[in-house]
């Protein structure tokens, strides 16, 4: 009599807030991870880790120190279980300086595309702000963004700064950047281990010296936002975007930059903001790096996640296979612990 053998399922323990599970564990992601086998655990950051059972590998967006005695304790007793990503790694995005010497680190081959990050400096002192010494050799319109980016609403007030008057608003500590006209279009990359998909969206619209001279003080992203919109509701079509136009960047040099990040950070689950100079169309800025995006946002996530999952497990399993065989005193690399390279590396 023969008996047939029920495939193995994998237990993927997430640990994220109860926002991003919202957005992120959608009924259609549960089933379809089921369907090939994954289930999705999620993980109690108030309990202790290793009391929560087995798990195949984890995925996390939290934060603090009781967390990361959590990952520490889970490590030391299960090495062989893959942390997607360490917070060493994640943390290194939680400036908006050192994030972008990131790009600055990257080897792009000989393209005819150029990659840039905008022109900045940090100001952490108030005082400077109120004296009008701290932009340097920056032009207005600047654009302003806290320092720090770990997620949190105060981390997303940006805003658009057009004189002296603009900067004394504002709070230290901050980084001031160059406003790059750039045709009212941003271009979201999404990487997922080796997958990168580039997505265009509507961004702020471009300023000529023109209208740089009628605009004072500062703007909120959002206020920005909210008078597009009131522009476009009154038939007011300057400047409109019409997406469908827009020529995405080459696809080899968006997937160039995505393994060169993915190589210089140590992260699989991030995103980049690229906008393309509205002067010199080959000429590329990376603005952001963010870790563990709202995927959901992107076409078909459900099966790009899955195989990301089905990745990394097939990775574990053959790394595991490699320490079973290693010699007394040798220890195997384990994905997420900012040392694995992506597969085409």
């Amino acid at each position: 009599m023969s008996t047939t053998t029920q495939p193995k399922r994998h237990r993927v323990g997430y640990a994220l807030a109860p926002k991003k599970v919202q957005s992120f564990i959608q009924p259609s992601l549960i089933s379809h991870a089921n369907h090939h086998n994954i289930d999705l655990i999620p993980i109690d950051p108030s309990k202790p880790l290793i009391e929560q059972g087995s798990f195949d590998t984890i995925i996390h967006k939290l934060y603090g120190p009781d967390w990361k005695s959590q990952l520490e304790k889970f490590s030391l007793q299960n090495p062989n279980v893959p942390i997607i990503d360490s917070l060493e790694s994640i943390e290194r995005l939680h400036n908006r300086i050192s994030m972008l010497e990131v790009v600055s680190r990257l080897k792009i081959s000989n393209r005819t595309e150029i990659l840039e990050i905008p022109s900045q400096v940090v100001v952490l002192d108030s005082k400077n702000l109120r004296e009008n010494v701290s932009i340097g050799e920056l032009r207005f319109p600047l654009v302003a963004k806290p320092l720090v980016a770990d997620g949190s609403a105060t981390s997303h007030q940006m805003y658009q700064i057009f004189d002296n008057d603009g900067l004394e608003r504002l709070d230290a500590p901050t980084v001031l950047q160059d406003f790059v006209n750039h045709g009212g279009v941003i271009f979201k990359v999404y990487v997922a281990g080796d997958y990168v998909q580039c997505v265009k969206r509507k961004s702020l619209p471009d300023i000529s010296l023109e209208k740089l001279a009628t605009l004072k003080g500062s703007l909120s992203f959002s206020q920005i936002s909210n008078l597009n919109a009131r522009d476009k509701n009154e038939g007011r079509h300057e400047g409109v975007v019409d997406l469908e136009r827009v020529e995405m960047p080459p696809l080899g040099f968006v997937e160039e930059i995505a393994r060169g990040m993915r190589k210089e950070t140590g992260l699989n689950l991030f995103n980049f903001d690229v906008i393309r100079d509205a002067k010199i169309g080959n000429r590329y800025f990376v603005i952001d790096i963010n870790y563990f995006p709202g995927y959901a946002k992107m076409p078909n996530y459900e099966s790009v996640l899955t195989d990301f999952f089905l990745d990394m497990l097939s990775d574990k399993e053959s790394r595991v296979g490699i320490a079973g065989h290693a010699e007394d005193g040798e220890e195997a690399s384990f994905i997420g612990s900012g040392e694995r390279q992506g597969k085409n590396d």
